[in-house]
């Protein structure tokens, strides 16, 4: 039966975080005097006594982190959704991207640092971040080599990066965009643009080349992207706040705080500290960058949602290595802010294609603020013409995974699994080579204008290419995110069918394995493979869209009480074939938004497990999408289903039509009462467009 909720004061009923108005619910040295060779000794000497020596965010000595990241190669996807995700990513996904970027038809991103490195002629190609698209294409090939270890990847990236060092110029600055200026100019000039993406690009540098070196184990991508780190440095050092403000959409916050964690050089941690004290401290700052007001005085979420979930993502990493009690209430308020009044239901971040400030305005219309590609006012949250970019969604992963890390709380491993397997997902066909650059809950071929970016997934995003290599990088990541240990055991985060062989952080050996078809049901089967001689914890996520769920022990019930929204703590001396069986009732439930977001008033939405569903256009016998209706009694089926070679699960049932309107010419009309059924099949939001083009709707109409 469908599992009917009331409607409470958050922005969309869910019963999840406990939140009453939740949306839905040592000693260092200065490398810079290292040469290659003694860098090599020094990272080994500073790693070799840790558990977890290459994870993707390498934590492990982040004194105000809870839970710590484990290696990029412990967790092996093996059977069900994240495999069949993680294959796509490897045969398809991954070279797919690698193929773009270093097609100079295409993309030209490659033959920007040719030209720049003097091995070519010609001039810069592209948008102005190509350069950052380029090392997130690295990244996801470092991160599938640690997965994989093919030498081929291996050569590939050998290859780029003996390129990407030469271009880089002598004093550490690295943007091809002005270095081929440069070199035909003789200029030196930087930060020159307030819409610089300078820094943005040498942040992805700096993440990508902290996991190529975790990967491979080669500095020649950390070598470079050392000295673009002590380029920006001695930049930010010296220039004025005015001049240091001009690097947007900041990538770097995160980039520096792992190289701090990386090479242990504490003028990195000095130079994320300083970024942050800096923040806002202009006279024209806008809300778009947020950097209007200080960033400590900061209440809401406004502006870019890139720029923020970015900003919120470092600002995390920050207080890891800091313990600044005023960050962490900074980013409590975003948090909640955007949980209680910002996020699309499917975790998407970013309303507005374009719109005005709701605070850095004016009585007078020339200083009015514009945003874009931004959050709104509270409940501001169209459908047809949802932005919800990729990156924002992503970015909403990357803030909550690193708030996860800090408190262990499940309410952010909740959201990071909801962004993605809906509005990350969404971004990326089901095949692999097409994307979609915005992600809107509803698109109609009856709107009577045309928006900037396709509503069809395409190959190549002209115009902006940068969320195609983020979506890949991140889907070969996911099993980074799976699970986190602490100094009382293991926690699981993420579900679906993998083996993990890892250590805790006192050094002790486990190997797990992962049975289920989660999230398409919620029956999880753990078993032990190997275990340490002594007592510890597995801490299972208990999602807070499901109640009643249920931990069997060797075959039989436990006591352990498996509350929504937490971790439950299951401790015990563990021995070789152990198994824990994790029941989480799956239910489709109708989901209803807060009255205040207008859009969706009287509608509902459906959500089965993490997934969001929706109505698509295919499935719907050439009637129009928008007449169905919902009964608050229909029942839902979930029922298999095969889209473009991916299983998955459809919900079938019985809707109501309204009767046909000729809407033509016509902005109100009478209701017209009809008791006409039809059959409704709604497939994952994620999957909508993977079958032609199509009109789509994750909010439907409802009958009480």
């Amino acid at each position: 039966m469908m599992k009917k909720l009331n409607i409470t004061s958050g922005l969309y009923d869910f019963p999840t975080f406990g939140l009453s108005n939740f949306v839905f619910a040592p000693l260092s040295s200065r490398l810079s005097v290292f040469p290659t060779f003694g860098l090599i000794v020094f990272l080994s000497l500073a790693l070799t006594s840790q558990a977890q020596q290459n994870a993707l965010t390498y934590n492990t000595n982040s004194p105000y982190a809870k839970l710590k990241s484990l290696d990029m190669k412990d967790v092996t996807w093996t059977k069900g959704f994240w495999a069949d995700r993680f294959k796509v990513a490897t045969e398809t996904m991954v070279p797919n991207m690698w193929a773009i970027y270093n097609d100079p038809k295409t993309s030209h991103a490659f033959k920007n640092f040719e030209i720049a490195a003097g091995l070519d002629t010609g001039s810069h190609k592209g948008p102005s971040f190509h350069d950052g698209d380029y090392y997130k294409t690295l990244e996801a090939m470092a991160s599938l080599y640690a997965s994989t270890g093919n030498p081929k990847l291996n050569e590939m990236m050998d290859k780029a990066i003996a390129v990407i060092a030469k271009s880089q110029r002598e004093d550490g600055y690295i943007y091809t965009k002005a270095m081929i200026e440069q070199r035909k100019t003789g200029s030196k000039n930087q930060f020159q643009d307030r819409l610089s993406f300078e820094a943005y690009n040498i942040g992805h540098l700096m993440t990508a080349a902290c996991v190529h070196y975790r990967a491979t184990g080669k500095t020649s991508l950390l070598n470079v992207a050392k000295k673009a780190t002590e380029y920006l440095y001695n930049f930010y050092k010296t220039a004025s706040p005015t001049l240091a403000r001009n690097a947007i959409c900041p990538s770097h916050y995160m980039g520096v705080i792992e190289m701090y964690r990386t090479t242990k050089e504490p003028r990195y941690l000095e130079l994320a500290k300083h970024l942050i004290a800096i923040k806002g401290k202009i006279d024209d700052g806008t809300d778009d960058n947020q950097d209007r007001i200080p960033f400590l005085q900061q209440k809401k979420a406004t502006g870019h949602a890139v720029r923020a979930s970015y900003l919120y993502a470092g600002v995390a990493d920050l207080y890891s290595e800091t313990g600044n009690d005023s960050l962490m209430k900074s980013l409590n308020l975003m948090w909640n802010d955007v949980n209680s009044h910002k996020m699309y239901v499917t975790g998407g971040l970013g309303s507005l294609y374009d719109g005005t400030s709701p605070d850095g305005t004016s009585y007078n219309p020339t200083e009015v603020q514009k945003i874009h590609q931004a959050f709104g006012r509270d409940y501001q949250l169209p459908n047809f013409t949802a932005h919800n970019e990729t990156c924002a969604n992503i970015g909403n992963v990357l803030w909550n995974w690193r708030m996860l890390q800090l408190t262990g709380d499940a309410k952010y491993a909740d959201v990071m699994e909801l962004a993605l397997h809906n509005s990350v997902l969404s971004g990326i066909s089901l095949n692999g080579k097409n994307f979609l650059y915005t992600n809107p809950l509803a698109q109609s071929d009856n709107l009577p204008f045309k928006q900037r970016w396709s509503k069809d997934r395409v190959p190549y995003i002209s115009l902006s290419n940068c969320c195609p290599p983020n979506v890949v990088r991140t889907i070969a990541e996911v099993s980074a995110y799976a699970y986190s240990v602490s100094n009382k055991g293991i926690w699981f985060n993420l579900y679906g069918g993998n083996k993990v062989s890892s250590k805790l952080t006192d050094g002790s050996k486990i190997s797990l394995s992962e049975v289920t078809n989660y999230p398409w049901d919620g029956n999880i089967k753990v078993t032990v493979n190997e275990t340490a001689g002594k007592a510890y914890s597995m801490f299972f996520r208990i999602p807070g869209w499901t109640s009643n769920a249920k931990i069997n022990i060797n075959g039989k019930p436990s006591s352990i009480v498996a509350k929504s929204g937490t971790y439950a703590e299951v401790n015990r001396t563990w021995k070789v074939g152990d198994v824990v069986e994790l029941v989480l009732p799956m239910e489709a439930q109708l989901i209803e938004s807060n009255p205040l977001v207008e859009e969706n008033r009287n509608q509902v939405a459906v959500k089965r497990g993490p997934v969001v569903y929706c109505l698509e256009s295919n499935d719907f016998q050439g009637k129009n999408i928008f007449n169905a209706v919902i009964p608050s009694s229909i029942v839902l089926k979930a029922t298999p289903i095969t889209i473009y070679g991916a299983q998955m699960m459809s919900l079938e049932g019985s809707a109501k039509l309204r009767a046909k309107t000729d809407w033509t010419n016509t902005l109100y009309h009478p209701i017209s009462k009809t008791n006409e059924t039809t059959p409704i099949k709604l497939v994952p939001y994620f999957a909508w467009g993977n079958r032609g083009h199509s009109e789509m709707s994750v909010w439907l109409p409802l009958s009480r």
